[in-house]
This record gives structure tokens, sequence and C-alpha cells, in this order.
């Protein structure tokens, strides 16, 4: 499984996007922040609700400096019939990737290999390619994507801010903390 602070390997999958299925490399991004949302699988019930919630803060995330791809073990094929058919799913305008192998699911620690599906995960990769943060949880428990913007935020705060870090529930504008300097400061 890929670590926190390790370099993420460049890997390539057909995806879903703006209408078309392409190829889509990983190092595609080098430069920029990418969350890669992996969920068990196309036409279920809580996967449209996080991939709707996503979109609703894409331009957030591209503001930040970033990009989001979801990922499942269903084809290119599926993401696109997905996208024809649910009016959550239509309105993703980020690359939908698909891993029907299960081997990048494998190499981030959210397959099931008695299911053949990925667990949900939210992982955030930093412009290096380094892995910053990993979220996994069971599969009846949808994620929130407002915290996974606050995540990317505080990433980047902490990269822009050397010897910076943030606390719990920390926001762009609150206090954070600067270890053997100052208890609290506020940047």
């Amino acid at each position: 499984m890929i670590n926190i602070n390790s370099i993420v390997p460049d890997f390539e999958l057909d995806a879903y996007q703006n209408n078309e299925i392409k190829k889509i490399k990983l190092s595609d991004y080098k430069s920029k922040w990418v969350v890669l949302i992996f969920y068990p699988a196309d036409f279920t019930f809580v996967c449209p609700t996080e991939l709707e919630d996503a979109t609703v803060h894409y331009e957030e995330i591209k503001k930040l400096g970033g990009e989001i791809m979801s990922i499942s073990t269903d084809t290119a094929f599926a993401h696109k019939a997905w996208h024809d058919t649910s009016p959550a799913i239509g309105k993703i305008q980020y690359p939908m990737l698909a891993d029907p192998t299960g081997n990048i699911s494998r190499a981030f620690g959210t397959y099931i290999e008695t299911e053949g599906l990925a667990l949900r995960g939210t992982f955030i990769i930093d412009p290096d390619g380094v892995l910053k943060t990993i979220e996994i949880h069971d599969n009846n428990i949808g994620r929130s994507a407002k915290e996974m913007v606050r995540k990317l935020e505080a990433a980047k705060f902490v990269r822009e801010h050397k010897g910076n870090v943030c606390p719990a529930n920390w926001e762009p504008g609150k206090d954070v903390l600067t270890p053997g300097v100052d208890l609290i400061g506020k940047i």
C-alpha cells in the first residue's frame, strides 16, 4: 500500500470525461494537487451523492490548483452509461477513472478482494506526487466534499508555510501552530 509522504507511482487508466473515453496518466497532473476519490461501483445508492457533492466543490478544488479524479472498478464504458442516465452523475466534469483489474485500488489499499470493489477512499497527492492524506472507510458511510476541500486547504497551507501546522478543524484565516516558536500564531 502507498503510505503517507511517499511518492505515488505513476499509473495510466481509461477514463470517461467530457463525453469521451481517453487514457489518463497520473503524471499528466504533475504540478497540481490531485484528489483521488475511490468508490465501490457505478449505479449504486451512496456513490452518486458523494460524486455529486464533489462536483459542487470542483471549482473550489481547481482554484486551489487541484484536480479531482474518481475511481471505481467499473469500466469507462460503464462510467459513460451512468453519466448518460443519472442526473447527479451527469453533472460531473472531472475524470472518472476505470480500474477494472483492481490494481490501482490494491495499491491504495481500498480493494475488497472478495467483492472486486473498492472501499470509499479519498487521497490527496501534492504537486510533487507525494501522498499527503488518506481516508478509507466502510462503503455504507458517505463522505463530505466540504471536509475534502478543508483537508486540501490545510495540506496546501503547510506546504506553503513551512514550520506551521494546522490544528483540528483548521480553516484558512484561523489560528495555526508553530512548533518550537509560538504556541499559537495567526497567518
